[in-house]
């Protein structure tokens, strides 16, 4: 049974997600923004199904620091973070301003970095310990209309490459979890180009983004394997997966994407294991076990 910290547990993959481990037989925190206001609903339903709820926003380092205390407070100790928390866009990258790149950013990378660097210490001190965060196959090859979005994916597989093996030493696993597009609420969510005034001037291809969009909607309409409850169960496997075992890298998706970004994932570890070999640092790559 571990001791969990899952933040974004509000969101579409978070809830689902949080009610896997909890079924496992895990304890769970269960973080988000507003737990009493906006978030309430999602809130008190984690609650009945046995998570302790705890107010995270993951861009402020106060409410960080403070959230990942009582966290550790609830549950006696911690074993696994879940970065969850993020937000997406969509639309034409010209249309969107400085503001909501920083925005986007903090949110997205920064706020997983921020977690990581409240929960490590813990987990660097006992020896043993698993971080997941929650990349997506944007994060890995890029797609129009996502750019902003895949931007700050990317820079966070390249974070998480960098604690895994910095960490290597120390017990802690940190593991990325790549799911492509579901029919979730995140759709819905995601944030569009502020500057329209600026998107005048691509003329007609200023409606692409939209009509890309809802063609894509369609498409998952007829794609019932694509189900997001497997993405919930990737995560409560790694979770349960022993210490040593457990992939960089793990895609979720079931619609054609999967072999060909898996095949990307395993050329980069063959370039990466060699690159580590000629420098003297290939024991970074496996995770010492305590």
């Amino acid at each position: 049974m571990a001791k969990i910290l899952m933040n974004g547990a509000n969101g579409a993959f978070g809830a689902l997600a949080s009610r896997a481990a909890l079924e496992a037989g895990h304890r769970l925190v269960a973080s988000m923004r507003d737990p009493e206001g906006r978030n309430r609903g999602a809130a008190a339903a984690l609650r009945e199904a046995g998570a302790t709820v705890v107010e995270i926003d993951v861009t402020d380092d106060a409410s960080v620091a403070q959230g990942t205390e009582a966290s550790v407070a609830a549950l006696g100790g911690l074993d696994v973070l879940v970065n969850l928390a993020g937000t997406g866009t969509h639309g034409l990258s010209e249309g969107f301003t400085a503001e909501q790149l920083l925005r986007l950013f903090d949110i997205n990378v920064v706020g997983a970095h921020r977690m990581m660097r409240a929960t490590l210490p813990h987990l660097r001190q006992q020896g043993n310990g698993l971080v997941i965060n929650i990349s997506s196959l944007l994060g890995r090859l890029s797609m129009p209309f996502y750019g902003p979005y895949s931007a700050t994916k990317f820079a966070l597989e390249t974070l998480s490459e960098s604690y895994r093996v910095e960490l290597s030493q120390f017990g802690v696993d940190v593991v990325l979890v790549e799911p492509g597009g579901f029919k979730t609420s995140w759709i819905g969510n995601l944030v569009h180009p502020a500057d329209t005034a600026r998107l005048a001037g691509y003329g007609d291809f200023a409606a692409a983004p939209d009509q890309a969009l809802e063609g894509y909607r369609a498409f998952l309409d007829g794609k019932p394997e694509q189900d997001p409850g497997k993405v919930a169960a990737a995560i409560t496997g790694l979770i349960d997966s022993p210490a040593g075992t457990r992939p960089a890298r793990t895609v979720v998706d079931f619609v054609g994407m999967a072999e060909s970004v898996t095949a990307l994932n395993e050329q980069l570890l063959d370039v990466t294991t060699t690159i580590y070999r000629a420098f003297g640092l290939e024991d970074l790559l496996t995770l010492k076990l305590r």
